[in-house]
């Protein structure tokens, strides 16, 4: 039957139902690793109240720092960064081509494009609410002339949807339930700009479940064990390296956020001290910053370990294997430094709760140079 390998299977009696989703697209690798965490919700949410809702899972590609040369980067599927069967384990998932297979071809029925309101908060107050409403920005979709809306569809040019409309939405990814459940009937929906609507447990049980469920690829951590094994004298059973993330100089935090992030000299004078305290004798660093600055590190720092893939090996890995590689890595750290407000570090914080590695290990972030109040990352504490 259709969509039988899926586990949580309802009753027979009950449609099968898709739910898919895309997101801004500017937004990275990992802040889109969080608007799934916020669409599992809601797909669970569906499912207590009905039909057998399953989740698309979008393919990967086309993102701001996946900027290697000549290596084809579109059209990637979870199970090459996550551990497909754990996805699975905590809800219905499938990827887009499975889609395609189960539901007879390349077609979405409909498209909703999340918007927030145009007239902002009434009367100052925040609410929870959804209405359909004419589209804000211009709508990224252009009808064909078979009459099908033709846009993005993360690469897939022969994805074409029956329908499009604009929906305001204010409030929790579960607000769209009702919408879905009785104003909507059709088989498959994708919800565009899916990061519009919030998270429905943030930082509770289901939100900590879905994070669990999100296991990395068995060949990306194998490759990040044996980078560990044979550069950092680091395993499981014995952590002694100091891992520093992204410090300064990423390409999407230099211009808004130069405050609370140190200068070259500062990031190495911080490092310096840290391993002075630790007794720590290397240093990792993963960062996407340009080769001269990277040199300028280099010979500040002689002891920095980079995780650096050979052109083969980066064409099989993609750039987002090697950042889940650097993530590995970073996540088995005696001792953790990230960035101020960077999505990289949090998802570092969470993978480093997850394991059971000491809060006072993990919360820390480079301050600036001129930084007079330097506020350390909240510790959200994992919740079974």
């Amino acid at each position: 039957p259709v969509g039988s390998h899926i586990p949580h299977r309802l009753p027979i009696t009950c449609m099968i139902r898709y739910l898919l989703y895309d997101v801004n697209p500017p937004e990275g690798f990992n802040l889109r690793r969080d608007v799934y965490i916020r669409m599992a919700s809601l797909v669970k949410t569906l499912r207590n109240d009905g039909d057998d809702w399953v989740l698309v899972l979008p393919p990967w590609g086309r993102l701001y720092h996946w900027q290697s040369p000549d290596i084809h980067q579109v059209r990637i599927p979870w199970g090459e960064f996550f551990s497909l069967p754990s996805l699975q384990a905590n809800v219905p998932a499938v990827e887009y081509e499975d889609f395609i297979a189960e539901s007879g071809g390349p077609f979405v029925d409909q498209v909703l494009v999340l918007q927030n309101y145009a007239e902002g908060w009434t009367d100052g107050k925040w609410e929870e609410k959804v209405d359909e409403r004419p589209c804000v920005d211009k709508l990224m979709y252009s009808k064909d002339k078979q009459g099908y809306y033709r846009g993005w569809f993360w690469g897939y040019e022969e994805t074409r949807a029956h329908k499009v409309m604009c929906m305001s939405a204010q409030g929790h990814a579960s607000i769209l339930a009702p919408v879905l459940q009785s104003n909507i009937t059709v088989t498959s929906v994708m919800l565009d700009r899916a990061e519009t609507v919030l998270h429905d447990h943030y930082a509770g049980k289901d939100y900590w479940n879905t994070r669990r469920s999100m296991v990395f690829a068995k060949h990306l951590r194998l490759i990040g064990d044996r980078f560990r094994a044979e550069y950092l004298n680091s395993t499981d059973a014995d952590d002694h390296t100091v891992y520093h993330e992204d410090w300064t100089r990423m390409n999407d935090f230099i211009w808004g956020h130069r405050k609370d992030v140190p200068s070259l000299k500062g990031a190495v004078k911080k490092i310096r001290s840290l391993m002075k305290k630790y007794k720590l004798h290397n240093v990792f660093v993963a960062t996407d910053t340009d080769d001269e600055e990277l040199e300028d590190l280099r010979r500040m720092l002689p002891e920095m370990l980079r995780f650096e893939p050979t052109w083969e090996d980066l064409a099989l890995l993609k750039d987002g294997g090697v950042a889940i590689i650097d993530q590995w890595i970073c996540a088995h750290a005696r001792f953790f430094i990230g960035t101020s407000v960077s999505t990289f570090s949090f998802r570092i914080h969470e993978e480093r709760e997850i394991l059971g590695f000491d809060p006072k290990s993990t919360y820390n972030r480079f301050c600036g140079d001129q930084e007079k109040d330097c506020e350390q990352p909240t510790h959200w504490k994992i919740v079974y």
